[in-house]
């Protein structure tokens, strides 16, 4: 399993030099086009916890509930992860019973598309517009309300 070992929003552009550049010029993006979600470091859930464990870089926050714990877990609205051979972004943003993101799929680039993330190889393999316009969605639909956040399975 890849694992980023950062602690902080600087440590983690850093852990990678060689995308450094490409991290932070999609935070740059998320953070014009939703000012309203708040970026942070999300550490994970601690070891013997249920959620997520991988460290990334947060944009908005909530929190979900498992089966298996009554305790609530954190998540970010919008998350900005390194992976081993790609960068994610993750997007728990729901409408009408599905993930933003399939609205906006023949927009965002070359990429590869999950339920509700975005996978791609560089900040240029974006479709720049196409994503600029799916963040603002989201995060002009949080804070309207009109947006559900979710991670996992939609019902």
């Amino acid at each position: 399993m890849f694992k980023v070992d950062a602690s902080t929003v600087n440590e983690y552009f850093s852990a990678d030099p060689a995308r450094e550049a490409d991290l932070r010029a999609v935070d740059r993006l998320i953070r014009s086009a939703a000012p309203a979600l708040k970026r942070q470091f999300f550490g994970g859930t601690p070891g013997g916890r249920p959620g997520m464990s991988m460290r990334l870089v947060g944009y908005g926050l909530f929190q979900y509930h498992v089966k298996a714990s009554a305790q609530p877990i954190d998540w970010p609205v919008i998350g900005l992860a390194l992976q081993k051979n790609h960068l994610s972004l993750y997007v728990a943003a729901v409408e009408d019973g599905a993930y933003v993101v399939e609205r906006f799929a023949g927009r965002l680039g070359k990429v590869s598309l999950g339920r509700n993330n975005i996978r791609f190889r560089t900040y240029a393999d974006l479709g720049h517009d196409g994503l600029t316009d799916l963040v603002r969605y989201v995060g002009d639909g949080i804070v309207s309300g009109r947006l559900e956040l979710r991670y996992g399975r939609v019902q």
